[in-house]
């Protein structure tokens, strides 16, 4: 088991938040208070890098829904990239692969 922890940077295409970790019922509120925090302008795409994220609960489902609705709120768009196969899996499980907008890698989710 390993901490959650969330990096961020820019790209082309707006704000990066990079997953490592846990985001289960502990560390979700840590993921959306980072999101809230952030600025987003119409138009731009915020994207979740799940390359290395760990485990995600369904608190986790529930922060990265939070996060697609802010990101919404601000007209922008919100999207996952390199999802881990297993969190892939209940996402299609529950039909939020039809809601979220996923990428197989990061560099394809940050290009304009």
């Amino acid at each position: 088991m390993s901490d959650l922890k969330i990096t961020s940077r820019d790209a082309a295409t707006g704000p990066v938040l990079e997953i490592s970790g846990e985001l289960d019922y502990a560390s979700a509120g840590e993921l959306r208070r980072q999101v809230t925090a952030l600025v987003l302008r119409p138009g731009q795409r915020l994207v979740l890098d799940l390359t290395a994220m760990e485990f995600c609960d369904s608190s986790g489902i529930t922060a990265l829904i939070a996060a697609r609705n802010h990101a919404l709120a601000a007209q922008a768009e919100m999207a996952l990239a390199a999802v881990p196969a297993n969190t892939l899996r209940i996402l299609r499980i529950v039909g939020l692969d039809q809601v979220f907008t996923l990428y197989a890698e990061t560099d394809a989710a940050t290009r304009p």
